[in-house]
């Protein structure tokens, strides 16, 4: 079992950055890949960006390629989101997902991991 915490979210102007973190308790925190997920008023959930459980690899939403960077701390139990030149678009609850470590493929949808957190709203004005 696996318990995730986001912070960090917040208001920001378009063109600004962000980082937004995801606090993981329980065990085995370093056997799990971890994603983020995001989530605007009236659309579905999509995937942002994931990361192997030791780190050495990452996947990212073509939307967000060349701005955001996922990476995670194993030994403080947390995975964070950079966002750089953030965007209207990107105003969206933020999730944190725990799963399955994604080595070889990255499953993009949101059936396909196990445990969440709560969101943080991530607010980008103009």
């Amino acid at each position: 079992q696996v318990q995730l915490v986001e912070s960090g979210g917040g208001v920001v102007q378009a063109g600004g950055s962000l980082r937004i973190s995801c606090a993981a308790s329980g065990r085995a925190f370093g056997t799990y890949g971890m994603g983020w997920f995001r989530q605007a008023p009236g659309k579905e959930r999509e995937f942002v960006a994931a990361i192997t459980s030791n780190g050495g690899r990452t996947y990212y939403a073509d939307s967000v390629k060349g701005r955001f960077t996922i990476s995670r701390d194993n030994a403080k139990n947390t995975v964070f989101l950079q966002m750089n030149s953030l965007k209207l678009e990107d105003t969206a609850v933020y999730y944190c997902a725990a799963g399955y470590d994604p080595i070889d493929t990255v499953v993009i949808v949101p059936d396909g991991w196990d445990y969440w957190g709560q969101g943080t709203q991530v607010t980008v004005s103009s």
